[in-house]
């Protein structure tokens, strides 16, 4: 095998949701990488009757070929998976192997990592939330608090977060000087060094209707959010803002920008969903690992039917190719 072929490790999620129908769909889908799944072996083998799909399981990893082979490596559960039911006992398995796809990672044992759905309410307990991935894994890098999420689809339409998995009670406070301009930093940085942007062009919403309407509607943008941004232009970022967030997403600014910067979750997400559904990829910026995943949830409701769109995996898979192959290219 040549030695620039990427080696990318898939975590399948959420074994009652959609995560392991997609698995199967990837069987029969050609990638230029080297792909290994965690996953539960007698669940995707039930899946795969599910669906109706014949797949062979590989010992070795090898070359995605598309021809209904899949490499995984055996995550054991304790309860036996029933296609959309959620099972509480499997849950800490779940853990544990982001965990072990997370430091196979960090060891450089792969190139990159890409995650399927899984299920916050069912991996939370009375002592630790589970708020996602994307902290959760910040967290076992050493980069808590560092992390910033950016949603990117095929057009090049990419969309970052000031916040994100927090109540909407929560999210003036959290947006502070220090974080805002920690996050544009990450942004910026990321956009140049792992998307190959020589002068990224970013356009960052205000908090508040109308972007406070100069004190109107909320002083935020007064106090926080243009002082940071004037602060860091005159560093000699290009930054855009703070913008009213309801005309953000308009074709003006999305052909003049490389990256939108919302205050939280839906104001960022929603529109990017509403243009990019089904072909939207989620990666996390900040750490020191390539993470990729998919712009949907779990879809229980869809387990086993013929409705399940596979786009947003595929593109996570390229993606994550991508952005190994540009980490690879710089260290020669």
């Amino acid at each position: 095998m040549k030695k620039d072929i990427s080696k990318i490790l898939i975590v399948s999620g959420e074994p009652a949701g959609i995560g392991l129908d997609l698995c199967i769909k990837l069987a029969y889908q050609k990638f230029s990488a080297q792909i290994s799944i965690l996953t539960n072996r007698n669940a995707l083998l039930d899946r795969a009757k599910l669906q109706n799909k014949k797949i062979q399981l590989l010992t070795n990893p090898a070359l995605h070929e598309g021809n209904g082979k899949l490499h995984i490596i055996d995550v054991p559960y304790i309860t036996k998976v029933s296609p959309g039911v959620l099972e509480k006992s499997n849950s800490l398995a779940q853990l544990n192997a982001i965990d072990f796809a997370v430091n196979e990672c960090m060891k450089k044992k792969y190139h990159a990592l890409v995650t399927l759905p899984l299920n916050k309410k069912i991996l939370s307990s009375s002592r630790n939330k589970f708020t996602g991935h994307t902290e959760y894994i910040s967290k076992l890098c050493g980069t808590k608090n560092k992390e910033v999420m950016l949603l990117v689809n095929k057009n090049k339409l990419r969309v970052a977060l000031v916040t994100t998995h927090i109540a909407l009670a929560d999210v003036p406070k959290s947006i502070t000087k220090k974080k805002l301009e920690r996050t544009i930093k990450t942004l910026n940085n990321d956009l140049i060094n792992n998307f190959k942007i020589k002068k990224p062009r970013i356009t960052i919403t205000g908090l508040n209707p109308h972007a406070g309407e100069d004190g109107e509607f909320g002083n935020e943008e007064n106090r926080i959010i243009a002082p940071v941004i004037k602060k860091l232009i005159d560093e000699g970022l290009n930054l855009i803002g703070p913008i009213p967030a309801d005309t953000a997403f308009t074709e003006k600014y999305i052909k003049d920008t490389d990256s939108f910067l919302a205050m939280y979750h839906d104001q960022g997400l929603a529109p990017f969903k509403a243009l990019s559904f089904n072909h939207g990829v989620n990666t996390t910026l900040g750490l020191k690992i390539i993470r990729t995943s998919v712009d949907h949830g779990t879809a229980i409701e869809l387990v086993g039917s013929k409705k399940i769109n596979a786009n947003s995996f595929y593109e996570s898979i390229t993606l994550a190719i991508n952005l190994a192959k540009n980490k690879k290219n710089d260290s020669r």
